[in-house]
């Protein structure tokens, strides 16, 4: 998998992103709350794209929220719905920042299969989050679902999602994993930040 393959795709697909999105409130709330997304905190928002979870994080009351994306399409978008103060996009290659501080939560939503080494993924995400921060990779549809789309038509920018249990040992270097659900309904692995 190329990352400008995956830029080019993304691209491709913002514009239309919005309109062909299901969101469906009563999963994202789920998944929000086993990310434990509360208010005053500061959270990473990777593989952002349009900004779809930022509602869902401004109405928790949290206080920043740092969101990032690979394609300066999707990040534009995101730029022009949302006004916030509290918000702020980044145009950038998660896998290559640096940030000047720590989170308290990070959330990568509905993109785990389009980074190319998962394992490097979640080392440098526990290093961009304080001691007990959490981490957690969600999706708000099945395994199955998701990668049964992914195979239609995103094939050349997915990996494929690994099992819940796969993804709970990649965590474990990094994370006590306190949730590893595979669902028909959602898919999340969640963890604390182990402290050293």
């Amino acid at each position: 998998m190329n990352k400008q393959d995956i830029i080019d795709f993304f691209d491709q697909l913002a514009p239309s992103w919005d309109t062909n999105l299901i969101h469906d409130d009563e999963r994202i709330g789920v998944i929000l709350d086993y990310a434990g997304i509360t208010k005053g905190l500061n959270v990473l928002d990777v593989a952002c794209g349009t900004g779809v979870l930022i509602p869902d994080y401004l109405s928790r009351d949290v206080k920043k929220v740092t969101a990032v994306d690979i394609s300066s399409r999707m990040i534009d978008i995101a730029r022009s719905k949302f006004s916030d103060p509290r918000v702020q996009f980044l145009n950038a290659d998660i896998e290559t920042l640096d940030f000047p501080e720590a989170f308290d939560r990070c959330v990568v939503y509905n993109a785990f299969p389009h980074f190319t080494d998962p394992q490097n993924l979640v080392r440098l995400l526990a290093e961009s989050l304080m001691p007990g921060g959490r981490l957690t990779v969600a999706h708000s549809m099945s395994r199955k679902a998701i990668n049964a789309y992914h195979s239609r038509g995103a094939s050349k920018v997915s990996i494929g999602l690994m099992s819940e249990s796969e993804l709970s040992v990649l965590f474990g270097a990094h994370f006590d994993v306190d949730t590893a659900l595979s669902t028909e309904a959602m898919y999340v692995v969640s963890g604390i930040k182990k402290t050293p």
